[in-house]
């Protein structure tokens, strides 16, 4: 906590130095790492995440003026000021400010608000950027809940962190909730188990004497600067929608590929088994996508893939509804036993965390070859009896 401190007395001085005056509050958001459950939470899958120390801090005045003004203690990122009321967020452009908008216009649109006051901010952020720790997330929720309090509103946690997953989305992500969801609902001293409609969250007591390192590969992804998160996204939205049709369920209305699990009323493995039988290898072409489901190629681009993935030239649907409906059932079964604790319960959730990167590098293709080699180094030299390892989201690759 000296540390803590320190941060804020030092924020306090460059935000009086830069704007004259002092801070009438603080808000904070942390990031966090994905113990299991990677890239489900957007096909309506549990994960298990927790927060991290590493986090967003924003010291707040607000201002008469309806003058948002926007500072970062990291001379890298540039000073930015806009109305109140013209919030504009350009997609094109994931520069860091527009993470702050989206949360800001997040809340202001769920109120229902057309005239806001403004404020002065300076944020300081000691997540690495671009490093799967959900830097920009946390920048989203600290900027949500920083309007909150500026119009004196009260929500929930969960109201909270379904308003920032939603705003997110004024970027271009199409992302799940993870993230906003373990950055309000986190505690010390557990992981969660974030569930999906409704939003709530578990604990899950972790093994005493385990320790969980996070390990930086030094690549850097900003998921919203390419279409790479959103190609997945769509790869799990077709394969949702050609496993329905085939199994005579009204597809275009499913989304997610736990919907069709639910639907159909079985388990995950009888779903691994169902994408076997139904889904080939082989990537699939968009006009082969719209042959299987009736669709012209107008139809696919305009009304189920997201504007950066129209142009897209394959979809891998057998490789990603391997990946979702193997790592849902991981996730329940690291749950399984963190509550059972069996006696060899840390090497039969490193085995766990293993499977889940070898189907992360494999199968979902969202590792690189530095994580890889990460994974190889620290398993090789770690304990023979726990040599646990899951790449989680320090991923650089896509």
């Amino acid at each position: 906590m000296p540390v803590l401190f320190d941060r804020f007395l030092k924020l306090k001085e460059m935000f009086n130095s830069k704007f004259g005056s002092i801070p009438k509050f603080y808000v904070r958001a942390p990031g966090r790492v994905n113990i299991i459950g990677e890239h489900i939470d957007y096909c309506g899958y549990s994960v298990l995440p927790m927060a991290i120390e590493q986090d967003m801090l924003i010291a707040v005045e607000p201002v008469k003026t309806q003058t948002l003004q926007l500072a970062n203690t990291n001379p890298l990122y540039t000073d930015f000021s806009t109305s109140a009321n013209n919030i504009q967020i350009d997609k094109t452009k994931p520069l860091w400010h527009n993470y702050f908008l989206c949360g800001f216009k997040g809340i202001q649109e769920h109120f229902g608000l057309s005239s806001l006051t403004g404020m002065n901010c300076l944020v300081d952020g000691n997540i690495p950027p671009s490093s799967g720790l959900s830097s920009s997330s946390a920048l989203v929720c600290c900027a949500g809940l920083v309007t909150l309090t500026v119009l004196g509103m009260n929500l929930s946690k969960v109201e909270l962190a379904e308003i920032c997953a939603k705003s997110e989305r004024y970027i271009g992500t199409e992302g799940g909730g993870m993230d906003q969801s373990i950055s309000f609902l986190a505690e010390e001293g557990t992981a969660k188990l974030i569930e999906f409609s409704p939003l709530r969250a578990t604990d899950v007591k972790l093994p005493s004497g385990a320790i969980f390192v996070i390990a930086n590969s030094c690549v850097e992804m900003n998921k919203a600067a390419t279409s790479h998160f959103n190609i997945r996204v769509m790869e799990c939205r077709l394969a949702a929608k050609l496993l329905a049709k085939y199994r005579g369920l009204q597809w275009d209305k499913v989304l997610r590929l736990e919907e069709v699990q639910a639907k159909l009323g079985v388990s995950l493995e009888e779903m691994l088994q169902i994408t076997e039988d139904t889904l080939h290898p082989e990537p699939y072409s968009p006009e082969e996508v719209c042959r299987c489901l009736g669709i012209s190629l107008q139809e696919l681009r305009t009304q189920i893939l997201s504007p950066n993935t129209q142009d897209v030239l394959t979809f891998k649907l057998y490789q990603r509804a391997k990946h979702v409906y193997s790592e849902a059932a991981r996730v329940l079964q690291f749950k399984k036993i963190c509550e059972e604790a069996p006696d060899n319960m840390v090497q039969l959730l490193g085995e766990l965390m293993n499977q889940s990167h070898a189907s992360c590098r494999d199968m979902y293709e969202c590792s690189c070859p530095e994580v890889d080699q990460l994974v190889d180094i620290c398993r090789y030299h770690g304990n023979q009896d726990s040599g646990s390892w899951n790449s989680g989201n320090q991923r650089g690759g896509k």
